[in-house]
């Protein structure tokens, strides 16, 4: 199983926070290889979401489930078909954190734990000649950057100005 596992700082409340995290919608503004997302349910626990992905020449279908809610401060997801998938996002004030021009702030976690060699083959249209694992290979390495751009805009999204953000990264595969 491999984990990522990063952080960052937004001058915001959990409370503010959470509603962003908990809006599956919102996320093909924040990851540039996210086509659409539809939703079934209210964001609760047993609401699944489709995520239309694509990189390259493929593109692919994800099913997710919220597995836990705790507002404000955990939404806890898992993949339910073709990948073995879990992971959660968590919030925790830090109002120590927060420069002197800003009332206060919290710290969001994000982590995803896998294992990309559960990936079903047949799923996936690959090209001729292109394995599964080549593929595995290079996306590895978008990870992090994909996690950067996604916190970024997300606490751009959530403070309504954009910033440097500083990503803190725990983990990675």
């Amino acid at each position: 199983m491999d984990r990522i596992l990063v952080s960052t700082v937004v001058y915001r409340s959990p409370e503010t926070i959470f509603p962003y995290l908990q809006d599956f919608s919102r996320y093909p503004r924040y990851a540039d290889h996210l086509e659409s997302v539809r939703v079934d349910g209210d964001g609760d626990v047993g609401t699944r979401y489709d995520l239309r992905l694509a990189w390259w020449k493929l593109s692919y279908t994800a099913r997710s489930e919220v597995t836990g809610v705790s507002a404000p401060t955990s939404l806890e997801w898992r993949l339910i078909k073709d990948i073995d998938a879990v992971g959660e996002w968590r919030i925790e004030s830090v109002p120590d954190e927060a420069p002197e021009t800003v009332d206060t702030a919290s710290r969001i976690y994000f982590e995803a734990v896998y294992d990309p060699h559960s990936a079903d083959e047949d799923v996936v249209s690959l090209p001729r000649f292109v394995s599964m694992g080549w593929v595995i290979d290079r996306l590895q390495p978008r990870l992090m950057d994909e996690a950067r751009r996604v916190l970024e805009r997300l606490v751009a999204d959530i403070e309504g100005t954009r910033r440097s953000v500083e990503l803190t990264v725990h983990e990675t595969p």
